[in-house]
Order: C-alpha cells, then structure tokens, then sequence
C-alpha cells in the first residue's frame, strides 16, 4: 500500500502520517519543505519570489518521489504526507503568464516518471481551524501568513480533490474539524477504519458509525 496524505496548509498532514505508520508497520515519505530557501522571502512577497519557491519544491518534490518503488521494496507499505500533483495546484495559485506556462511544461515531464499512490486522504478544516492550528505551531515563516491566501488554499484543494472529477487515485475525505487524532484514540480509531475500509485492507468493517 502506497498511502498519501494531502490538505491545506496547517490541516495535520505530517501528523496524520506520523501516527499512522505505526498501526500500518509503514515507512514514511515526509516532505522536506523547511529546506527550501526561497520559502520565508516568499510568504513576505508572493509576487517577487514565487517561480524561484515553486521551481525548488518541484525538483525537491521530484527528487524524493522518484525514491518511492525503493521504499515500497524495503517496507510493505509507505505513508506520505504530500502528492506530486500538489505542486501544480500550488502553481496555478501563485504563478501566472509565461512563468506558469514553463512550470507546467517542466512538471508534465517529470510526473511521467511518478509513481502514483493507491490512496489519497483529503484532510479538510475550515479556514478558521486552520489559521489557529499555523498560529499554534509557530513557524517563524508562517507567523504573518495572510489568511486570504489560506482560504484561498483551502477552496481550491476542495475543488482539487473532489472524487467526483479528479483525476487519479481515489480520494477519501477526513472532515478534521470535530475530530482529534492527536488527542483521542478513538478518532485515530476511526481514521485507520476508514483508510482499511476503502482500501479493504484486513481488519475493516463494511459500515462504520462515523460515516458521513
């Protein structure tokens, strides 16, 4: 199983995944965002440093997928805590012109060559829950993060993953407003049913009292 966990900005991604990989016997593909240079410059001026943040995580992103079938061969199955495809939904926000077109030239290339994972999980908050959850965690780059752009984040990872029109893996939502995985057992509980349950990975039950 080659299981990704994908939301917006301060949704509980790396968490979610954290805690996960022991109850799957799971290795971990974690996003390596800090590294990238560009990234404090960026969210003090968007426009300015924009195609240099988006190129960095692209190769970045690019560099650690392509590791993916050696991580599978090592261990049965992988949690990441990002797509590959998130990248271009990064992009279509914060380029525009020339700089997107040549972005999106470059990600094709490279997506041919990405292994997909069997499953999505789309943490959803709302964008009130997400901007306490950034303030709470305090990233010195993310202490003046605009909420504008997080609600506009939010909106479009919505759009993005609607399992009615995506295209790829199948998509399982997690409402995480009222749940908290960190805190309850239960809730944790829950979310590995549901991942067992889509994914008809043993033990799983064929209906679950949480479901929506």
């Amino acid at each position: 199983m080659y299981l990704a966990i994908e939301g917006a900005i301060g949704v509980g991604k790396t968490t979610l995944a954290r805690l996960l990989a022991p109850r799957f016997e799971a290795s971990m593909l974690l996003e390596v965002f800090e590294e990238n240079p560009f990234l404090a410059d960026f969210y003090a001026d968007r426009d300015a440093y924009a195609f240099q943040t988006q190129i960095f995580f692209l190769l970045s992103r690019y560099h650690q997928q392509r590791a993916v079938p050696s991580l599978l061969e090592e261990s049965d199955h992988l949690i990441a805590d990002y797509t590959f495809e998130k990248d271009a939904l990064f992009a279509g926000l914060n380029l525009s012109g020339d700089e997107l077109n040549t972005y999106y030239e470059v990600h094709e290339a490279l997506a041919e060559k990405i292994p997909l994972p069997d499953l999505i999980i789309h943490l959803q908050a709302d964008t009130d829950a997400l901007m306490q959850r950034i303030a709470h965690r305090d990233r010195p780059y993310e202490r003046d993060m605009d909420r504008e752009y997080i609600d506009t984040l939010n909106a479009t990872y919505k759009t993005f993953f609607n399992p009615d029109v995506h295209q790829g893996p199948p998509v399982l939502k997690i409402d995480t407003n009222h749940i908290n995985y960190v805190a309850s057992k239960d809730d944790l509980d829950w979310v590995e049913k549901r991942i067992r349950q889509t994914l008809k990975m043993p033990p799983y039950q064929q209906q679950l009292p949480l479901d929506e």
